[in-house]
């Protein structure tokens, strides 16, 4: 378990806070693009900040306080200008430093328009990628965003999924530390569940018990591994293994045609912002067309009875984590054997803490663009038993994705032709 103190360590992420400098070094998804092309003005609350992003008539994209410095009206309400933000009370523009660069009224009283020099917002940098716009609030110089594999497919097919969860960000992380809810949460909870249904799905073995599970500490973050029952470790699940990239991502593998990021977003303490970015690649011989946007959508976390969502693998595990409470109480918890992947990723993160606060630089933090350019991690291919489950298209496209599951069926279908053809 862990004190109270060192649980608000690792889980405040606010200004000032050993926790909260440590994430300012990364780049973090706050939207996706094609919310900006619908509004050009969105609300953004990030490490505990409240702040608008914007994109302006020039294309230029701005991640500023979200008060104006004159009156403290909400800037989210502004008016993009062919250069910044306007404030829609008295008319000062803000460019996407945060500097303001116009003072109507005042610069008609005062010609020689310096008071305007005086006037600064707190403005970050901001980049799109996939899709989706990421931040960056930490000290300069500002380290290149890394592309993961993914983002540089081509011929393939992108979607973004998001959900606001109302719980710290460590409670989604350490899920992934945690190998063994998979067989239980995911495999018999989903049978019982199906069952109850009568659905076909309840065909699927209830679970495949864990043999043995390791991890191993490497230039990106942790490779998580297992041993499932009737396996070895020659399989995919040890040997390949399943990397969690520090600080706040899950890269999925796993079925042969895509592959998953998930970005686990601190908002604030009791926030997160979860981020799914979906790739799947066309099968061999295969075109899919070219996006002229990535689709995205928020998904919800309740039903319509305001119950959790526990349909999708994923869901349940945003039930599991959000069930835990706004801020996980470690020091009740009561570790076993099968959570030494938890402890591991905790004591890593006390550890680069350190390196921040002592002026260094802590793993993952790109500052040479030939290592962030591409970046490719090895994942499982088979994974977690599905060469003993019987697999149908239903599942290739877990998650239900709208709107991009019929580009990316093409290339199910090539691979799973010799599975049972059924759709959702």
């Amino acid at each position: 378990m862990l004190s109270a103190t060192e649980n608000d360590r690792l889980t405040q992420v606010g200004p000032g806070t050993p926790m909260g400098e440590l994430m300012r070094r990364y780049w973090h998804p706050v939207a996706a693009a094609a919310e900006l092309d619908e509004r050009p003005t969105k609300q953004v609350r990030l490490l505990g900040e409240d702040l608008v992003l914007y994109r302006d008539k020039g294309g230029a994209l701005g991640l500023i306080d979200r008060l104006c410095a004159h009156r403290r009206v909400d800037l989210s309400y502004g008016i993009p200008e062919e250069q910044g933000l306007r404030c829609m009370y008295h008319g000062w523009v803000y460019d996407e430093t945060g500097q303001c660069i116009e003072q109507p009224f005042e610069e008609t009283v005062h010609p020689d328009g310096r008071f305007k020099e005086k006037v600064k917002l707190a403005g970050y940098p901001v980049q799109e990628q996939g899709g989706m716009v990421f931040a960056y609030m930490g000290p300069l110089p500002v380290p290149f965003m890394p592309q993961w594999e993914t983002f540089g497919w081509t011929n393939a097919v992108f979607e973004i999924a998001m959900t606001n969860l109302p719980c710290n960000w460590l409670q989604c992380m350490e899920n992934s530390l945690d190998p063994v809810h998979v067989e239980w949460l995911h495999r018999f909870y989903t049978f019982q569940q199906n069952v109850l249904e009568g659905d076909l799905l309840a065909t699927i073995p209830p679970r495949i018990p864990h043999a043995e599970i390791g991890f191993d500490v490497f230039k990106h973050g942790i490779i998580k591994r297992r041993v499932l029952e009737g396996y070895d470790k020659e399989w995919d699940d040890w040997k390949i293994g399943h990397p969690i990239l520090f600080p706040n991502i899950l890269f999925v593998g796993g079925n042969g045609i895509g592959k998953t990021l998930q970005y686990r977003v601190p908002v604030d303490d009791e926030n997160t912002l979860h981020v799914t970015f979906y790739a799947w690649q066309g099968a061999p011989g295969t075109q899919i067309p070219k996006q002229e946007s990535i689709p995205y959508k928020y998904v919800p976390l309740y039903n319509e009875a305001g119950e959790f969502n526990v349909k999708y693998t994923i869901d349940q595990d945003k039930m599991a984590w959000a069930t835990q409470g706004a801020i996980a109480q470690r020091s009740k918890e009561m570790l076993g054997k099968s959570d030494v992947g938890i402890i591991l990723y905790r004591k890593l993160l006390s550890e680069q803490m350190r390196v921040a606060a002592d002026g260094g630089e802590p793993m993952n933090v790109f500052k040479d663009r030939a290592e962030a350019d591409g970046v490719s991690i090895p994942t499982e291919k088979v994974a977690l038993g599905r060469d003993r489950v019987k697999r149908v298209r239903y599942l290739a496209l877990e998650g239900g994705l709208s709107g991009i599951a019929e580009l990316a069926t093409v290339a199910v279908d090539s691979w799973f032709e010799d599975e049972v053809p059924v759709t959702p």
